[in-house]
């Protein structure tokens, strides 16, 4: 998904932040809830983290949220690729 992310024309990806946004929320939960906006150039590295943590959470059984656990996280990273498609 980084590699994609990268290859977006910057106008795509701004519109597409949103929900890469979202996603990260959904991740950081109680965490951090007042996750930085730190724009396009850096939002896939806060996305890899935050799965990351997610996924471990998820192994070690201290997935507490339907937002965290790896069946819910890899549906919507599979639904976020899908909507980095480059427009026609």
């Amino acid at each position: 998904m980084v590699q994609r992310w990268q290859q977006l024309p910057l106008d795509h990806a701004s519109s597409c932040l949103p929900h890469v946004r979202r996603l990260l929320e959904d991740l950081a939960g109680e965490l951090a809830p007042r996750l930085p906006d730190l724009g396009p150039a850096v939002v896939m590295d806060q996305l890899t983290v935050l799965v990351y943590d997610a996924f471990r959470a998820s192994r070690a059984g201290e997935a507490g949220t339907r937002h965290t656990d790896a069946a819910t996280v890899t549906t919507r990273l599979v639904d976020l690729r899908r909507q980095l498609r480059s427009p026609s």
